[in-house]
């Protein structure tokens, strides 16, 4: 049973449909990458994956809990991290993380707090008020927040958007060794195509709502003709409907 799995998913505004029944799973020990161009619908499709949005249509499951059903026990078992998700900034970053602990009812949390201020480097961070960190420090604290839980589903859209090359290393060997303990998933957006061939195990290509493409990200690019994910990423934004077409 994979960690993840999303069927028929769909997010209509009027007669607008911004996610366009979409199947997709995520295995345990996996990365997926959800790619696509601004507006091709990501942000709406992890909103409805986190319980945010409603979808209009079809059914998303965590370890074979539906959502729809059992919103509390699927919750606890997942997490999340994005630059624009920002955490309160009047709070210190070790109030952050206790206040997200409690919600998250993590066991020994000081213990676990301890923890991930050393494992993201944020020890010297610990009394400063989270809204006078710098981008790059503010978003790890957000990646520190989303492990509290140990969530069995991660969620990370651009998650190393805003560090400098060295954190963003130190941080991608940090998610990848995670997955790599074969119990949790991660779904990955990014625009850094680079980055995604080296962390994603396969890829979603998403167009107008609609799953386009599949597959793994170091050979998809040749099966399409294309050098690399870069220039996948660019004919998918600007070329959909000729790569719907192929055989």
């Amino acid at each position: 049973m994979p960690i993840l799995d999303v069927k028929g998913l769909r997010k209509s505004y009027g007669d607008i449909t911004a996610v366009n029944d979409i199947s997709f799973s995520v295995g345990r020990g996996e990365i997926v990458g959800l790619l696509g161009p601004n507006g091709a619908g990501k942000t709406t499709t992890i909103s409805m994956v986190l319980g945010i949005l409603e979808p209009s249509a079809g059914s998303v499951a965590l370890g074979g809990i539906d959502l729809s059903k059992r919103h509390d026990a699927f919750m606890a078992k997942t997490n999340f991290a994005a630059a624009y998700a920002q955490l309160p900034g009047n709070l210190t970053v070790a109030q952050n993380l206790t206040v997200f602990g409690m919600l998250y009812d993590v066991r020994d949390l000081s213990s676990r707090l301890e923890e991930l201020l050393r494992e993201f480097d944020l020890v010297q961070f610990r009394d400063t008020k989270t809204g006078l960190l710098s981008s790059g420090e503010q978003m790890r604290v957000q990646l520190a927040k989303s492990f509290l839980n140990a969530p069995e589903l991660l969620l990370l859209d651009e998650p190393t958007s805003s560090l400098d090359p060295s954190t963003a290393h130190t941080v991608r060997e940090h998610i990848q060794a995670y997955a790599a303990e074969g119990n949790s998933g991660v779904l990955w957006t990014s625009h850094n195509m680079h980055e995604v061939a080296d962390v994603c195990d396969r890829v979603l290509f998403l167009s107008k709502g609609k799953i386009l493409l599949e597959g793994d990200p170091k050979k998809l690019p040749q099966e399409h003709g294309k050098k690399d994910l870069e220039e996948l990423f660019i004919a998918v934004a600007r070329e959909p409907l000729s790569l719907s077409q192929e055989p």
